[in-house]
């Protein structure tokens, strides 16, 4: 009789607290039946007190609150044969000590697309109505204004900054409705733009001329403070900008000195920079900011979607099938 090939070992490490919605029951009982798990589920603040059943692992799933896979990390896992993240970014957690070994790493960065998009999507259709604008001059005045303009969701212009996973989410979402969809984007090319029903502007154009800009760009060197007071100047009467990306993307001094010379224009901010802001930052007593506390990503049950991507991609490992969600170390440094 042919001897059955081992299992192989998985260690699951990440926060405590957002676990339970990450890796419910129902994911870990599918993982369960893939790999052999050493022992419970750490945080990385305990990997110290298990350094045996690091030194046996295999593959690694974690989420929000992995441990830096720095050479330290490695060392102390020699087995160490694939990384599986349950959350979107990994540029927190790699190092090139990483990278140098050639060991694949996941992210769940397309699950948590999802939620961010639709969000992303309920604040421009409201953008394109005004409604934050005009529900707050009713509020002001105490009557309904006679005659209300706003651009609508036929014809109007949409702008996205950045065409990353959510940005294409939020384009195809978009191409559901009678808008023009706008975007800046340095790495995707026109055709690839065309085919997602999507024209390619430079960055003055997009803000210029959009009636939503949506920000769906990485934090990068280059991209840090890039929407200053120009762009944020040149919005047209009425505008809104929707951020659901990262805070520091916006020069958060200049868009409180534009928003007070203009009420016309309106800031809907899931991040901010730092965040939560600072309790005498303007940006809670700005009438014209919509403030929310980075709710846009996947929160109670939409974390789930992030377990089972990971553990479908687990199985695809372990059977030698090629992954889908895998981070080229290529592309690694331009993603959020």
């Amino acid at each position: 009789m042919a001897e059955t090939a081992p299992r192989a070992t998985a260690l699951l490490v990440m926060e405590e607290a957002r676990r339970p919605d990450v890796y419910p029951p129902e994911v870990l009982a599918g993982i369960d039946r893939l790999v052999d798990r050493q022992g419970p589920p750490l945080t990385r603040e305990r990997l110290d007190d298990h350094s045996e059943a690091l030194r046996h692992a295999e593959i690694l799933l974690t989420g929000w609150g992995a441990p830096v896979l720095d050479e330290a990390f490695l060392v102390r896992a020699p087995a160490l044969r694939a990384v599986l993240v349950a959350a979107g970014s990994v540029r927190h957690v790699t190092t090139p000590a990483f990278w140098a070994r050639g060991i694949p790493i996941v992210s769940a960065a397309a699950a948590n697309a999802i939620p961010v998009a639709e969000f992303a999507l309920a604040q421009i259709l409201l953008g394109l109505k005004q409604v934050h604008r005009v529900s707050r001059e009713v509020a002001a005045g105490r009557r309904f204004p006679r005659d209300v303009e706003v651009p609508g969701a036929y014809r109007s212009r949409v702008g996205l900054l950045g065409l990353g996973h959510i940005g294409r989410l939020v384009a195809a979402h978009l191409g559901r409705f009678d808008v023009e969809v706008l975007a800046t984007d340095p790495l995707t090319g026109a055709d690839t733009a065309r085919e997602m029903g999507v024209r390619l502007v430079g960055i003055e154009e997009l803000f210029a001329t959009s009636h939503v800009v949506s920000l769906h760009a990485p934090l990068l060197p280059e991209t840090r403070g890039a929407v200053g007071s120009r762009l944020l100047n040149s919005l047209a009467p009425g505008a809104t900008l929707v951020n659901t990306a990262r805070g520091a993307l916006i020069d958060e001094e200049a868009l409180t000195e534009v928003l007070r010379a203009r009420q016309d224009l309106t800031a809907v901010l899931d991040v901010t920079h730092p965040e939560p802001p600072a309790p005498d930052s303007p940006l809670f007593t700005l009438p014209n900011v919509v403030l929310t506390p980075h709710v846009a990503g996947a929160l109670g049950a939409e974390c789930h979607r992030l377990g089972h991507l990971v553990r479908d991609e687990l199985e695809r490992f372990l059977r030698g099938r090629p992954l889908q969600h895998a981070i080229d170390p290529g592309r690694a440094a331009s993603l959020a």
